[in-house]
């Protein structure tokens, strides 16, 4: 299937691309502007993104964790070098085929991403508090819709 290309045209208003366009945007800059909070664990965004995908999905292998990251494996064997020397990673042998190693998470890694998202959550909450309980609404109702474009 061939790629679908993008008109230099703006998007007739509540069409889909129109609305594609607007929810683009919108997810682009609330995750900017949150992931400020992430400057208070002190690590790179590769490093908490890394740690994200083994805190939130489990141990992995370099490999799956490089492709996991789109980055290649070179790359992530870098990364996964300079978290187990912060002790964030540990490597551990597969228990079913002894020529596989796994990455997993260390509890300091847990502790880290979940305090990451607790001041995540309290930016977004005191902005969300801000808002009228109409406005509470609207965005409580549109959160499945999201979750559905989002795969989950």
């Amino acid at each position: 299937m061939a790629p679908r290309q993008v008109s230099s045209r703006a998007p007739r208003a509540g069409s889909a691309d129109a609305v594609a366009d607007r929810l683009h945007s919108a997810a682009i800059h609330l995750l900017r502007r949150l992931r400020r909070e992430d400057d208070a664990s002190g690590l790179s965004a590769p490093r908490l993104s890394a740690l994200s995908v083994l805190v939130f999905g489990g141990p992995q292998t370099i490999g799956a964790l490089a492709a996991a990251e789109q980055v290649r494996v070179p790359t992530m064997s870098r990364l996964v070098v300079q978290l187990e020397a912060d002790n964030l990673l540990k490597r551990v042998p597969d228990a079913t085929d002894g020529r596989v190693v796994r990455v997993e998470a260390t509890p300091a890694a847990h502790a880290l991403l979940h305090a990451g998202r607790r001041r995540r959550v309290a930016a977004l909450s005191a902005d969300v508090a801000r808002m009228t309980a109409d406005e509470r609404r609207t965005i409580l109702d549109a959160i499945p819709l999201i979750e559905k474009l989002a795969g989950r």
